[in-house]
């Protein structure tokens, strides 16, 4: 059986693959198995990548909403955008959970212009420069002639020294952040001049998926009990992540939920961080 991606583009279905993702939405075996059943019966030749994931967020949901929102992780991302300003403000809670100070959208001064760095992180006396490249198609791929033009931005900052967090320092590294996906080229080329690479699903153990999942750093936007609208009431509040959600449940009278609905969310937010030993690592 074929199945069409966003694109147009029919491809073989993959059941192995299927079974995989709903794995990860933190679903019981059984529970897996039933859901992959149900699926397995709605299925047929043609069905879009689109009307897949949506059936199958459904019968996830019908078991339990964290299920379903662990399994819309890639979609929670896009909706961040459409500009990305909030994904850059995810990412900067991303470093800091891995230990560094962070500050996001500073101007530097390099040896031909200025720069604009999305992310500034620093750990003892290590400073990294991020650029962040937020894409809204799902299948999006960040070609090679990125990484190029962004070592030639850290090219020109590299022998600065600048004052950051109460130090001077120059920049050690720096890395390129995607949620969308790394052609071969642009992965090749990053690793040969030394830039970090973070997408969906690059590097294997430190990708976007696997750090969200390891660390708890759901964004708000996974929450399935919310509409788009308080998603977003909750991003210009600066609550970034849900457990930013946990920790200042005050938050919520924001956006007059009942008391039903203010349960559900909770509820939701706290099986998402129901995560027994939280890891992040960058380096």
């Amino acid at each position: 059986m074929l199945v069409k991606k966003n694109s147009g583009e029919l491809i073989p279905y993959n059941p192995n693959a299927l079974k995989r993702s709903l794995t990860k939405s933190g679903a019981k075996k059984e529970e897996v198995e039933d859901v992959f059943e149900k699926i397995s019966k709605d299925l047929y030749e043609g069905i879009t990548t689109r009307e897949l994931y949506r059936t199958a967020f459904q019968y996830l949901k019908d078991y339990r909403s964290s299920y379903a929102a662990r399994y819309s992780l890639k979609r929670a991302l896009r909706d961040l955008g459409p500009e990305g300003y909030y994904f850059e403000m995810w990412f900067a809670r991303v470093m800091q959970a891995a230990g560094y100070e962070t500050i996001h959208s500073e101007t530097v001064q390099g040896n031909a212009v200025t720069h604009e760095i999305d992310v500034v992180a620093a750990k003892e006396n290590q400073l990294i420069f991020c650029e962040c490249k937020f894409r809204n198609d799902e299948e999006a791929k960040i070609s090679v002639t990125t990484p190029m033009y962004f070592l030639s931005r850290m090219k020109d900052v590299e022998q600065h020294t600048y004052h950051f967090f109460g130090r001077d320092m120059k920049p050690s590294k720096g890395y390129l952040v995607t949620n969308a996906y790394l052609t071969t080229d642009s992965i090749e080329f990053a690793n040969y001049y030394g830039i970090g690479l973070i997408s969906w699903d690059y590097p294997e153990n430190k990708s976007i998926k696997y750090l969200v999942d390891n660390a708890g750093l759901y964004p708000v936007t996974c929450l399935t009990t919310l509409t788009d609208e308080q998603e977003k009431i909750l991003l210009s509040k600066d609550c970034i992540l849900v457990k930013d959600l946990v920790q200042n449940q005050k938050i919520l009278d924001s956006l007059n939920l009942s008391k039903e609905i203010m349960d559900a969310v909770l509820e939701e937010a706290n099986d998402l961080l129901a995560i027994e030993n939280f890891s992040c690592e960058i380096e």
